[in-house]
C-alpha cells in the first residue's frame, strides 16, 4: 500500500514553478518538441515553449549559445535537454526556492543531477568554447542578446570548467548539484530518460519531498 503522503510534502510534487514560460499547473501536452518530447504526458511547458527549447537564439530568454563560435552538436543537446527539464518538469518542486527577480519568482536551487548526466554533459560540451563560468549573470545585453563581457577571452569548457562538478554546479548559479548517484538509482534527478519506461524523476521528488 502506498504510505501516507505527510502534511506539506503533496504541495512539492507534481508543480510548475512561477517563472517566466511556466504554465501555472502540470498537465498533458499532446506534442512537445524534440527533445522535451518524453514530458508530453505531464508537463510544465508548452508546445510553443518547447519547440523554442530548440533554437539558437529563441525568445525564451534572447540566449545565444553561440556567443563564442558555433557550439557544436552534440554539445548543444545537452543545453537543450537542460532546458526541457527547467521548462517541462513537474518533479523539481523540493529544490524550488522563492527569487525577488525581475523575469520569475521562483528558480531551482542545488538539484541532484545524476552523475553520468553531468559526466557526459561535460565530455560532450568539454571542447566548445564560452567566455563565462556563471551563465546566469555578468554578459553584456547591450545588444538585446547575450555577448561576451569587455575584455573577457573565449576559452574551452575544460579550462572553464576543468571537472564534471564544475560545470553542472557552477553554468547556472547552483541551479544543479553533482550527484555521486547514478541513473536508475531514485535519489538523482535524470535530464534524459526514455518515456517508455515512465518518467523517473517523480519518485526522485517524492524521495526528497
Amino acid at each position: 500500500a502506498p504510505a501516507a503522503v505527510a502534511p506539506g510534502q503533496d504541495s512539492l510534487l507534481n508543480v510548475c514553478m512561477d517563472a517566466k514560460h511556466h504554465k501555472r499547473e502540470p498537465g498533458p501536452e499532446g506534442s512537445l518538441y524534440g527533445q522535451c518530447s518524453p514530458w508530453k504526458d505531464n508537463a510544465c511547458c508548452t508546445a510553443n515553449t518547447s519547440s523554442e527549447a530548440h533554437k539558437d537564439e529563441s525568445f525564451l530568454y534572447n540566449f545565444n549559445w553561440k556567443h563564442c563560435g558555433v557550439m557544436p552538436a552534440k554539445c548543444k543537446r545537452h543545453f537543450i535537454q537542460d532546458t526541457c527539464l527547467y521548462e517541462c518538469s513537474p518533479n523539481l518542486g523540493p529544490w524550488i526556492e522563492q527569487v525577488g527577480s525581475s523575469w520569475r519568482r521562483e528558480r531551482i536551487l542545488q538539484v541532484p543531477l545524476c552523475r553520468e548526466d553531468c559526466e557526459q554533459w561535460w565530455e560532450d560540451c568539454k571542447d566548445a568554447r564560452t567566455c563565462k563560468e556563471n551563465w546566469h549573470k555578468g554578459w553584456n545585453w547591450a545588444t538585446g542578446t547575450n555577448r561576451c563581457p569587455w575584455g573577457s577571452m573565449c576559452r574551452a569548457f575544460r579550462q572553464v570548467f576543468p571537472r564534471p562538478k564544475d560545470l553542472c554546479e557552477k553554468i547556472w548559479s547552483g541551479s544543479f548539484r553533482y550527484s555521486p548517484e547514478r541513473r536508475g538509482s531514485g535519489r538523482c534527478i535524470q535530464m534524459w530518460f526514455d518515456p517508455a519506461q515512465g518518467n523517473p524523476n517523480a519518485a526522485v521528488a517524492k524521495y526528497y519531498a
